[in-house]
């Protein structure tokens, strides 16, 4: 099944809010969507009850003491497995180098374990070209690119699609990617002419539905919970489920 990669070289761009937000769709239809928490700062491991008071207790293990995936995994109340993080995490980008065994080895986890085999896999990558988000990209075959509606990550779009493409060049298969544009507010021009920047430069690989700014979006995760537990109809909701379809349609949710 399909294993996706939420990443951008930008911080604040809803990347954590979009995994939490899909992992949470697929749970509620019974896909039991696996979660890998790629990111020292954890909060997805957080808002997902499922913090590692210990680095050995998080992915940290899996580079550091060659622990197995599959005895990190950690059921959430919220309806999926994850496989947290911990601020050890941060370590590793200067403990391992960034030679192929260094950056196949997460892919080489999943597969020799099998994880991937009957449930989706979402992996929340941290917002810095390091050893741990180029380990989701050589794991993955779709990556997901949250760009939120502001300047500064139109540029930061540009970045990571050139770093995209010079990856192509040493991954054996290129995954399928697609931006988003979140964090849209319709009554402002500077919106508009952000997303119209973006579909004339990305064309078919820009989503067509757009991830509103929203109030839902911004508190759910302090109430450690997804957008369809506290505010099952609001814009932010109805943003992912759309989203969440249109994905689907496209072959890059399978």
């Amino acid at each position: 099944m399909t294993k996706i990669v939420v990443f951008n070289q930008k911080g604040g761009v809803g990347k954590t809010t979009t995994t939490l937000n899909l992992a949470a769709l697929l749970a509620r239809r019974g896909d039991e969507p696996l979660l890998i928490d790629l990111d020292p700062q954890a909060h997805l491991s957080a808002i997902s009850g499922a913090a590692a008071g210990d680095g050995r207790d998080s992915l940290y293990a899996f580079y550091q003491e060659a622990k197995q995936l599959a005895q990190l995994i950690r059921t959430s109340d919220c309806g999926w497995s994850i496989i947290p993080s911990h601020l050890d995490l941060s370590k590793v980008d200067t403990q391992f180098g960034k030679g192929p065994r260094a950056l196949q080895r997460l892919n080489a986890g999943i597969v020799r374990e099998n994880l991937n085999t009957n449930r989706p896999i979402l992996m929340d990558a941290c917002p810095q070209l390091g050893v741990l988000s180029l380990n989701g990209i050589f794991a993955c075959d779709r990556v997901l690119i949250p760009i939120s509606a502001d300047y500064l990550a139109v540029n930061g779009a540009l970045q990571i699609d050139r770093t995209l493409r010079a990856l192509e060049r040493v991954l054996e298969k290129p995954p399928m990617r697609r931006f988003v544009i979140t964090r849209f507010d319709s009554r402002r021009r500077m919106s508009w002419d952000i997303d119209r920047k973006l579909r004339e430069r990305f064309g078919a690989e820009m989503c067509e539905t757009r991830i509103s700014e929203s109030v839902s979006l911004a508190e759910s995760p302090a109430k450690n919970c997804d957008v369809f537990t506290h505010a099952p109809e609001s814009r932010g909701a109805r943003d992912y489920v759309s989203l969440l379809e249109e994905l689907e349609a496209a072959g890059f949710v399978s």
